[in-house]
């Protein structure tokens, strides 16, 4: 029996073509990476803009406001001036030690390699079922994301009276998109007493005339064919909003199924496979980048940080990144949600994360402090919202050995003592380096 053919070999294979994965490859090529692939499930490369017919977009990248679709293009065809390769209609199914992946597509199954591969899959939003909204299953519930597909790339109006589940970024994004294509929302929907995004965000669905209902919740879905009705939890008691839809809007959850299957760590708190401040995985042949490591970011700050972590990525390749022998952990508890990056590596090296950003799981003000043997290193008071990222800056942090403690602590305001909310007081040693 013959031996099976060697996998297409490259230097770099990034897995998504959003605007982390293409600002990451361009840079690639730039820094003179020469065999630089991105495979795209899509059948076009730009990721969620694609589908967001609206500004603003591309001030960071281009220093003009573009709709989503013109800053999609313009971010292909910039990778693809620079001489990256970029495969669409292929989906890679798994990913294995060493760089090899296995991927799909109208030629059927393939293995591929790369010398380094960066995941920068995404996010997703979480859908009904993952919500507990009980009752039927008609035509007419749908995310964002699969709004925007049919409004913008395939010019169909799902329904025209829906009522919009959540107040995130996404959500008002969601709204006018709506409004763009002649859909009329009934209500915004929101748990808290407050929306998620920015208070003056609040003002968008006020000046078109559509309620805004705080501490509320759907809990049910009522239709035949189509959606009817909506049942919703009110502080005042149950009440039915007639409508034909339900959008249900953000609480992303990163893409990470590669990295959930395969051999990769997860950190079960972002969703997002772990890293250190280089974007390096727990398989430092593989980094990561954009919303796959935590849900989730503006297109323009995945691209940041996809264009900072090529630099990373191209010393690797050239021998310049220190293979890591000692790795700090970063651990948080409530009420943070997550930290990103989990790792701190040693030893140091150029380029790489610039932060440590925090993200809280409510609304809590205290002090956030971090000392070490020294005494206290960084130090502020806090007022923090869901979803509102905190940076903690990573050169105030790092000036030591790799065996000093770092103990980060967040002290509510009327806690007695203090709750420590993340810990980095202890080293381990990796038995293999890179």
């Amino acid at each position: 029996m013959p031996d099976a053919a060697p996998p297409d070999m490259w230097d770099i294979i990034v897995i998504g073509g959003g605007p982390a994965g293409l600002a990451a490859a361009t840079r690639l090529r730039e820094l003179g990476v020469d065999k630089v692939l991105v495979l795209e499930r899509e059948p076009e490369a730009g990721g969620i803009p694609r589908h967001c017919g609206h500004p603003p977009f591309g001030m960071r990248e281009f220093q003009r406001i573009l709709t989503g679709p013109a800053y999609a293009r313009r971010l292909v065809s910039r990778a693809l001036a620079a001489g990256v390769h970029i495969r669409t209609q292929t989906d890679v199914v798994r990913i294995a030690e060493g760089g090899r992946l296995s991927i799909t597509s109208a030629d059927g199954l393939a293995e591929l390699c790369g010398r380094r591969v960066l995941l920068a899959t995404g996010t997703r939003e979480t859908p009904r079922s993952a919500r507990l909204v009980g009752g039927r299953r008609p035509l007419g519930v749908m995310s964002t994301g699969a709004l925007q597909s049919l409004v913008y790339l395939g010019n169909r109006v799902p329904f025209r009276r829906p009522v919009i589940v959540g107040t995130e970024l996404v959500s008002f994004s969601t709204l006018l998109t709506c409004w763009r294509a002649g859909i009329r929302p009934v209500a915004m929907i929101e748990g808290n007493d407050r929306p998620t995004a920015w208070r003056l965000s609040a003002l968008l669905p006020r000046l078109l005339g559509i309620p805004l209902l705080y501490r509320s919740r759907v809990t049910r879905i009522e239709g035949a064919a189509r959606v009817e009705s909506v049942e919703v939890e009110m502080p005042e008691g149950p009440r039915t909003i007639s409508c034909d839809g339900a959008l249900f809007t953000g609480c992303f959850t990163s893409e990470a199924t590669l990295a959930r299957m395969g051999h990769l760590d997860v950190d079960p708190l972002s969703s997002g496979p772990v890293i250190d401040q280089y974007g390096r995985c727990s398989d430092p042949v593989y980094f990561a980048a954009g919303n796959v490591l935590r849900p989730v970011e503006t297109a323009g700050r995945c691209w940041q940080e996809g264009y900072d972590l090529a630099a990373v990525i191209a010393a690797d390749l050239a021998g310049r990144l220190p293979a890591r022998t000692t790795v700090v952990p970063v651990r948080v508890a409530a009420p943070l949600k997550y930290a990103v990056p989990q790792q701190i590596a040693f030893p140091l090296a150029e380029g790489g994360l610039r932060h440590i950003q925090l993200r809280w799981q409510r609304a809590a003000s205290g002090r956030l402090e971090i000392a070490d043997s020294t005494g206290a290193v960084f130090g502020r008071h806090i007022s923090a919202l869901p979803e509102r990222r905190v940076l903690l800056p990573l050169d105030r942090l790092l000036r030591g050995s790799p065996c000093r403690e770092l103990d980060i602590r967040f002290r509510e305001t009327g806690e007695e003592g203090s709750g420590s909310l993340v810990s980095v007081n202890k080293t381990e040693q990796l038995k293999q380096g890179n």
